[in-house]
Parts: C-alpha cells; structure tokens; sequence
C-alpha cells in the first residue's frame, strides 16, 4: 500500500485505490524526472494488471471473496509495516478513521461486483467520474464546465446512448464507486491529518478487512481457504494495492503534483489494455472514443485544478 508521510487537506481530482494519498512539490517537470514518471505509470500498470487478475479470480472465489482476499492481505501488510499506535487517540479520530475504513470497503466492494459485469476499461472509466465530479465541485470554475461535458459525453457513448452496450447493474455499481472513490478522498485527507504517516491507512484498512470477512465468507465459504485462491489473492493484493502505491510514494518524493495527478487519468486506457491482454476483453471504436473523452476531461480539470492547489490525493480499486 501506499504509504504517504502525510495527506492534503484538499482532494484532488483523480487519485487511484485505496490511499493514493500524498504531497509533491510542485514546479515544472524537471531534467531527470522520467524515474518517477516511469515507476508512477509502472505502478498504474500494476494496479490495472491487478484487478484483470482479480476478474480471472472472481470464478473461484466470487467478487465479495476476492475483495475479502485483497482487503486481508493488504491490512496484514499495512499493520506489519507501519505498527500504528493504538493508544492516544480521541473519539473524533477513531470515527473518522471507522469511516474512512467504511468508505473503503464500499469502494473496493462496489467496483468489484461492477467489474464482474463489464469489462474494465468501461468500469475504470465510469468509476473515475468520481473524482472527477469532486474536482468540479471544488474548484467552482467556470471552465470546468467544459471538463464536465465532455466527461458526459464519453459516458453518453460508452453507454450507447443508455447504456444498452453495457450491464445495467455493472455500469451502476462503477458509478456507485465513483462516488464511494470521491468520498475516499475526502477522508482519506481528515484520516490524514489525524494520523501520523500512514497509521490512519493501516487502521482504516484493517477496518475494511474486518467488514468484508463475513460477507466473503458468505459467499465463497471454504473456497477462501483453498491455497491456490489464498495464493492468488495475495498476489491481487500486491499488484493492485502494497507494489504500486510503494512505486507512487517514491516517484511522488520528485514528481510534481500536476504530473502525477495526470498520469493517473490515463487509468482508463491502462485497465482497457489489461481487459484486453488478460481477459480478451475487446472494445468498440465508440467505447474507445468515449474514454478518451473520459481521459480528456480528467486530464483538463487536473490541469485547472493545480492553478488553485499544488497537492494531490488517491484505489482500488
């Protein structure tokens, strides 16, 4: 997991899984920046790698099991590494970290169930309306209206004009995670702020896992414990959430904000290429169109987004 030394206190527009969260200085991208813009997209490819794992997976041991799987692992990892404190802390700080955990298990459950119905570029492409509405919202400009159509648009073709291309119910949990994406961000900053380093993440994340244990369990029983589905699962783990966001924490330490944020839009295009590669999962010439509509529109309000702040925050997913 990513393990940020500190979390802003203003949400950016397009961060990525659980704690995508950190601080950058911020300037013009420098001589000697393509080591951290190449481990920021290595880090992408992992996370979108991850999750078409995480589909193949989903026959075995079902969305919820697979979710329950990630969510352990990575707790188990988080709470080794960073050993947070469990004394000193006020009411208010364990609530906000409760519902940041809460937010999490949300995020993770909902965009699971979406891409167990359609492909993953679809799903990461109607999932990052989140952040992306949150950005529009915050900033109050109004040039990010420009940004909202054309997000609108590409949702419009990627629905066929109603989402008669796509699972109803799939394309529904994706937004659902969006939203659930959006509110991440904005407690992941209050966790942030309560929390020295990433303790507020390795408890929220704890909190996640313990959530979503009865309900894998539920649904995929002892098949949780069969040791190729434990295998596989840690390896689900890895990929989407402790190898990229370690990648994300080391080029974020000379990446300007803006950079990163932007190379984070390009998600959409990423898990469309692991849907692709992993899952033979192809897409039509309109879909492709609309998440680059989708990629656009991310891209322009993370531009106007960093005239007004130099911070950035973040999966999943």
């Amino acid at each position: 997991m990513n393990t940020p030394s500190a979390v802003p206190s203003t949400p950016a527009p397009v961060p990525t899984a659980p704690d995508r969260a950190s601080a950058a200085p911020g300037g013009p991208l420098r001589r000697g920046s393509l080591g951290p813009v190449g481990l920021v997209l290595a880090g992408g490819v992992s996370v979108q790698f991850g999750g078409a794992l995480a589909v193949s997976l989903m026959p075995r041991a079902g969305a919820l099991g697979v979710v329950t799987l990630r969510l352990v692992v990575a707790a188990v990892v988080l709470l080794l590494v960073c050993r947070p404190r469990l004394r000193g802390h006020s009411r208010a700080d364990w609530g906000t970290v409760v519902v940041f955990g809460i937010t999490m298990a949300a995020m993770n459950g909902l965009f699971y169930q979406a891409a167990a119905r359609i492909p993953l570029g679809p799903a990461v492409t109607l999932e990052v309306l989140g952040p992306l509405a949150l950005s529009v919202l915050a900033s109050r400009r109004a040039v990010n209206l420009i940004w909202a159509g054309l997000a609108l648009a590409g949702v419009f073709l990627l629905g066929g004009g109603g989402f008669g291309h796509l699972d109803p119910a799939g394309a529904g949990f994706a937004l659902s995670a969006g939203a659930m994406w959006a509110a991440y961000i904005v407690f992941s900053a209050r966790t942030g702020r309560r929390f020295p380093q990433a303790d507020g993440l390795a408890l929220a994340m704890a909190v996640a896992a313990v959530l979503f244990v009865p309900l894998g369990a539920v649904e995929s029983g002892t098949r949780l414990l069969v040791p190729t589905t434990v295998g596989l699962g840690a390896a689900v783990a890895m990929l989407s959430s402790v190898l990229p966001y370690t990648l994300e924490l080391l080029a974020l330490r000379r990446l300007p904000a803006s950079t990163f944020a932007i190379l984070m839009s390009l998600e959409p295009a990423i898990a469309a290429t692991a849907g692709f590669l992993v899952l033979g999962q192809s897409l039509t010439a309109t879909q492709a169109m609309a998440i680059a509509l989708v990629i656009a529109a991310s891209m322009g309000a993370v531009r106007t987004q960093v005239g007004l702040s130099k911070a950035v925050a973040r999966p999943e997913g």
